[in-house]
């Protein structure tokens, strides 16, 4: 097997470095979505541990409603921090 020539050897370097940012890069999607799973998992673990039905509890009258008004009264929050940012520069 005959030597790599200097673009050959470019290439070859090149290739190992994207081969080396794509493992780096997998390795941060992992943590991340093992993050997301611990996340969702505490939070079925706390939802058990007090015996809650979301879907009993979403199937009541009311509760529909009652979503829009939180989604309202975050939107509020979430505007006035930004407005509190803006201000503070």
């Amino acid at each position: 097997m005959s030597e790599l020539t200097t673009a050959e050897r470019e290439e070859l370097e090149q290739l190992r470095a994207r081969v080396a940012a794509l493992e780096a890069e997998r390795h941060e999607q992992l943590a991340r979505q093992s993050a997301a799973l611990a996340a969702a998992q505490e939070k079925v673990y706390w939802l058990d541990r007090w015996r809650i039905d979301l879907n009993a509890l979403m199937r009541k009258p009311g509760a529909a409603e009652f979503r829009a008004a939180v989604r309202g009264a975050r939107a509020v929050v979430r505007g006035a921090k930004a407005a509190k940012r803006k201000l503070r520069g």
